[in-house]
């Protein structure tokens, strides 16, 4: 998009392919970084990089008004610097990601053999097949296909991917409000628009840490569920702009943690590479079609109050967010109660050690993390 945006081509095609290009990095990233941390490592690293995308909402539209001061500049208007100079960044650390980024543990020539063989014996204490390279086998496709649990992540995720699309299309309006009623200049109101951001990156950071350590990532996504529901009826019930602000800093630190956290907790709870690399995908490809309704829910005609945008949300919260959290949460404890009485220890009964290690998350021993 960077290189022909100056051009005579219809941009709504670029950004079809620039989505195509886009769209596998998120699931990717959590798929490379469930494949080198144990399942109790993950949360926080995930969380860590997801912040960054709360972070780039805080300064991307600083950013994006300096570059934009360059108009002129080489004969190109300001907002082309903008693709240009982003894309060149893009570009950059995507060669150099080549030589930086390997796949799995054991193919990683930046370790010693010494620091390759640890890696790869803590991945096998936590009962991951990344510490044993399998190989690829369309099973391991259907496996995610015929897995509950893929489609339950989906519906939690979809809770909040569809509520973070809503919230990032609507802080503007609420940042312009408050310009408005409360005549801050253009400067100030960009830089309201930073403090709810980086909140949601930093609670975002800790709901991973916390999920990390207690192993309850389904009460981590209930509880900020809650944060995000209040925030969103503040914004649904409240009139003023400056509790609909307050409302803005509740909705994000309800949100941001929950997309993060959703992700770790399903790939956690789905154990072979490819069965996880899979689900990641149906997950996160189904969140990110949410933002077809988000993006149409918040229309000009319902201002100032966008009801039905901010209902909208809610919903997305209540039924989605929360309601999958806990039926996914109550289903995994009772399986978990399940296989720790023995109940299931018949799915390996005629089976070698092989043929159990390929049953993946299905083993009798495998407990889910709640």
């Amino acid at each position: 998009m960077s290189v022909v945006i100056r051009y005579d081509i219809n941009n709504q095609q670029v950004r079809w392919f620039l989505g195509l290009t886009e769209a596998g990095l998120f699931p990717g990233v959590g798929y490379f970084l469930s494949c080198w941390y144990k399942r109790t490592e993950f949360g926080v690293r995930m969380a860590i990089f997801f912040s960054a995308a709360a972070l780039a909402g805080s300064f991307g539209g600083l950013l994006a008004a300096a570059i934009a001061q360059m108009d002129g500049v080489g004969g190109r208007p300001g907002w082309s610097w903008i693709f240009i100079l982003e894309g060149l960044a893009t570009i950059v650390i995507g060669v150099l990601s080549l030589w930086m980024v390997h796949d799995f543990p054991d193919e990683a020539t930046f370790l010693s053999e010494v620091d390759r063989k640890r890696v790869l014996r803590r991945l096998a204490e936590d009962q991951q097949s990344s510490a044993e390279h399998e190989q690829f086998k369309m099973s391991y496709f259907w496996a995610s296909l015929k897995d509950w649990k893929t489609y339950v992540s989906a519906i939690i995720y979809m809770g909040a991917d569809g509520s973070l699309y809503a919230f990032s299309l609507f802080v503007p309006t609420i940042i312009n409000q408050l310009v408005s009623l409360l005549g801050y200049t253009s400067i100030k109101a960009q830089l309201l628009s930073v403090p709810p951001y980086a909140a949601a990156a930093i609670v975002t950071v800790t709901v991973g840490f916390i999920a990390d350590r207690t192993r309850q990532r389904g009460i981590c996504n209930i509880l900020v569920s809650l944060v995000g529901i209040t925030g969103f009826a503040m914004l649904l019930g409240c009139k003023t702009a400056g509790a609909r602000y307050a409302g803005t800093f509740l909705g994000a630190m309800g949100i941001y943690p929950a997309i993060s956290n959703t992700i770790s907790w399903a790939s956690n709870n789905t154990e072979g590479v490819y069965k996880r690399g899979v689900t990641l995908g149906i997950v996160i490809g189904w969140g990110n079609l949410n933002g077809i309704v988000s993006s149409n829910i918040y229309r000009g005609k319902d201002a100032p109050n966008f009801y039905p945008g901010h209902g909208t949300v809610l919903a997305y919260l209540v039924l989605f967010q929360f309601g999958g959290s806990l039926v996914q949460y109550l289903l995994l404890r009772l399986e978990n109660r399940k296989r720790l009485r023995g109940d299931r220890d018949h799915w390996i009964q005629g089976l070698d050690r092989s043929q159990i290690e390929l049953l993946g998350d299905k083993r009798p021993d495998f407990i889910y993390t709640l």
